[in-house]
């Protein structure tokens, strides 16, 4: 897995390449960390270019978006493709997630 991180306004960017699972998971979340210490309150991570999240990788979201939610911020996920949609929905996590189709619809009214 590779990220970029970039700024659209206040809104951090997160893209995610490749897959998230347990063998790097632990590095998205430690970058979000830093970033949410340096004051960071809006985070939107784009799954444009990843084709596979594992269970690990779920529960690093799960962890991020309650800590950025307990500094008063919010977190949103876009561009799901198909197969992470339906893994988001049968895990139920689709009820946690703003879910957005694009990057665009993601960050408007953020």
């Amino acid at each position: 897995m590779n990220f970029e991180v970039s700024k659209h306004g206040e809104v951090t960017v997160v893209e995610v390449t490749g897959q998230l699972i347990v063998g790097n998971r632990q590095e998205l979340k430690d970058d979000v960390l830093k970033l949410l210490d340096g004051g960071g309150r809006k985070f939107l991570i784009d799954f444009r270019d990843t084709a596979y999240i594992d269970s690990s990788g779920l529960g690093v979201l799960v962890s991020l978006s309650k800590k950025i939610r307990e500094k008063g911020g919010e977190m949103r996920l876009s561009n799901l493709n198909e197969d992470l949609r339906t893994l988001f929905e049968l895990t139920k996590l689709d009820t946690l997630f703003h879910i957005a189709a694009s990057r665009d619809e993601a960050l408007k009214g953020f």
